[in-house]
């Protein structure tokens, strides 16, 4: 078996849980137990590893489904919506602008439910996993309101990077767009996904963040989508993305 497959291969306890069977813990048992085959030999290893889709994988003597078709999604959610599939408070939801899509898909981190622009759905765990973690350092584009006229020194702290609550902020990008009327647009582009990370950003520099927009996240653009709608990714920008977090 090549490079290539050696890197797609799982953990069986963890193909097992994604196919809906049972919890890691209970495929562990089930495992040890003898219960499970791959290929047709009994694999009793706990922590063997095996390829979803390639190998075929029984469990009790039923094999495990073929896992699901990967999907990725750019979503250009609006202000009011909240970045899960479900919310307790019955707000709307992001799953209400992809109701034909028959997947079940995740965002990729969040917008705030006063926040807007690009959100990426997928469901490729990890992808989406590494996209989002600070080790891999992808950029994530804004476009920032705010109140007042922000002056160069404020602009030169940010992209030093500064200290908040929840510890020092990576150096960022930023550049003036435009000041009028007591209000500054800013384009800012951070390497990591704090909690509001953006807004506390600009109140520790002593300016209210009134509207913000992402732009930009990894290689991908929001471009002319319309607020409310989203667009498949192209098989190049998937790759770009993979490849951006090492995946291929």
């Amino acid at each position: 078996m090549g490079k290539n497959d050696d890197r797609k291969k799982e953990r069986l306890n963890k193909i097992i849980a994604m196919a809906g069977i049972t919890s890691r813990r209970r495929a562990d048992e089930l495992i040890s137990l003898g219960l499970v085959t791959v290929n047709g030999q009994v694999e009793k290893r706990v922590g063997s590893k095996a390829i979803w889709g390639i190998d075929t994988i029984t469990v009790d003597g039923q094999p495990i489904p073929d896992p699901p078709k990967k999907i990725y999604l750019l979503l250009n959610k609006p202000f009011g919506y909240v970045s899960t599939l479900n919310d307790p408070e019955g707000r709307p939801i992001i799953r209400d602008l992809i109701k034909d899509v028959k997947e079940r898909v995740y965002p990729v981190g969040r917008l705030d439910f006063d926040s807007s622009g690009l959100l990426i759905l997928t469901n490729d765990g990890e992808l989406a996993f590494r996209l989002m973690h600070p080790r891999f350092h992808i950029p994530r584009t804004y476009k920032v309101i705010v109140e007042g006229t922000i002056s160069d020194k404020s602009v030169q702290r940010l992209k030093n990077g500064i200290v908040l609550d929840d510890g020092p902020t990576n150096p960022a990008r930023v550049r003036i767009i435009d000041t009028e009327q007591e209000r500054s647009v800013v384009r800012i582009t951070i390497f990591e996904g704090r909690s509001r990370e953006i807004r506390r950003m600009f109140d520790y520099v002593g300016h209210k963040t009134l509207k913000l927009i992402r732009i930009g996240y990894g290689n991908l653009n929001l471009g002319d989508l319309k607020v409310g709608k989203y667009r498949h990714l192209k098989n190049v920008e998937v790759k770009a993305l993979r490849t951006s977090v090492g995946l291929d």
